[in-house]
């Protein structure tokens, strides 16, 4: 095992072979020094092949595809400039399929570039704001390189990393780039405000990234012993744990436990994640796993969507012909809350965008969730619960939900393709 000190001295062309493929944290977790020094080195290793998360720097642009092939199961951030200069090979499977994907190399991963915080005094170096599926890919890479960040937190989980578990070790001292969270539009307070009104105490749930799930954290500031088992976490959590009002105190399972495979946030969450027993990071193999998920009562899941259709049918991937969302995680989750005692599924979309309408009578895109798993769908209009619902049932209350300038429309529409 080598360890380099000096970031300098770094030259990933000795490791990375021609025709590789590269994985590493994704978001905040992106091991930066890492990532830049293989694309500066990418003439010098040949045609490789990275597998990318979401990305929140821009270290992959699309004039390096000539050397670097680009794959991701996500269009989320910088992806989308891949995926609009159509360069993005898009793997459409649900989130917890990931790991069996790359324990079984139908996903073959060879090089796993890694951020974890410094070891504690047991010598453990823990995973800092990724898990995820990088513990899959970390058993079955040719080769481990970790970036030991100084600067990275310490978070609890079911098992941690030892010197053993790399093949080099690059020691860092950088501060972790934050991301702030916007000010959030009226619209997006009320969409808001109507998620909450669902959402009963003692309730766990799980809910994406972005300012509609942080816009719901902040009108929950008067509910009681909430709980989370999420895919994600960002700011709203820790602010509802230091509040009181996220306990995890009534968890049927990990009580007293905030369970995520990803941190995404503010330094002040990474300031409050550190080294609180009240957090772990687990893997997709636990946080998205049916078995796991089917334990979970009155666990609400709250997911976004780029458009809904009047039936219900949900397209979370395509947008204007560009792939910037994901098949993810959402079904996964989806699926359990509505199977769960006291649970309830929820997706929470803006009504319209600036010239069209997001409830729509037929999808742009692919149906990345079927009318046949609906649950509340929420816009900043009201709340249409479409369980147990008839499709002309679910017709009248998803135009009722639309931007009123296109119920109209909306209705005709639907008589025109004869669903009423």
């Amino acid at each position: 095992m080598e360890k380099i000190y000096d970031i300098s001295q770094l030259d990933l062309s000795s490791y990375v072979r021609h025709g590789d493929r590269v994985v590493w944290g994704q978001a905040q977790a992106e091991p930066i020094p890492l990532t830049q020094n293989l694309i500066q080195n990418r003439k010098k290793i040949g045609k490789l092949k990275v597998f990318l998360g979401i990305s929140q720097f821009p270290t992959c642009l699309p004039e390096y595809s000539e050397h670097v092939e680009y794959l991701s199961y996500c269009g989320a951030g910088h992806n989308r400039t891949l995926a609009q200069h159509q360069v993005l090979d898009i793997v459409p499977v649900h989130y917890s399929q990931l790991p069996r994907l790359i324990e079984d190399q139908q996903l073959k991963l060879d090089v796993v570039l890694i951020q974890v915080s410094a070891a504690n005094a047991q010598g453990q170096y823990s995973y800092s704001l990724a898990q995820d599926y990088l513990k899959s890919a970390l058993r079955h890479a040719r080769i481990v390189i970790a970036e030991v960040n100084q600067q990275a937190p310490w978070v609890y989980s079911d098992e941690y990393l030892t010197e053993a578990d790399f093949d080099v070790m690059v020691y860092t001292d950088r501060k972790i780039e934050a991301q702030h969270s916007a000010d959030y539009s009226a619209t997006t307070q009320r969409i808001a405000q109507n998620v909450a009104s669902c959402i009963p105490d003692h309730s766990t749930l799980q809910l994406g990234i972005g300012s509609i799930p942080e816009a719901i954290m902040q009108a929950l500031d008067q509910h009681q012993h909430l709980g989370i088992h999420s895919g994600i976490i960002s700011d709203g959590v820790a602010e509802l744990m230091q509040k009181g009002v996220i306990t995890n105190q009534k968890k049927s399972i990990n009580p007293g436990k905030t369970i995520t495979g990803l941190i995404v946030g503010s330094s002040k969450l990474h300031q409050f994640v550190h080294q609180n027993s009240g957090i772990e990071l687990r893997s997709t193999e636990y946080t998205h796993h049916a078995a796991t998920l089917a334990a979970i009562q009155k666990f609400i899941a709250i997911n976004s969507a780029i458009e809904v259709d009047l039936t219900g049918q949900v397209n979370a991937e395509i947008a204007n012909k560009t792939y910037v969302g994901a098949v993810g995680g959402a079904l996964d989750f989806i699926r359990a809350a509505n199977q769960s005692h006291g649970g309830v599924s929820i997706i929470a979309l803006p009504a319209s965008g600036k010239s069209f309408s997001r409830i729509v009578s037929k999808l742009q895109g692919p149906v990345s969730t079927p009318r046949s798993d609906a649950g509340l769908i929420v816009t900043e209009y009201g709340i249409a619960d479409l369980r147990g619902l008839s499709i002309p049932q679910r017709i009248k209350k998803m135009i009722a939900i639309a931007h009123p300038h296109f119920q109209k429309e909306l209705e005709q529409q639907a008589m025109d393709l004869a669903l009423i």
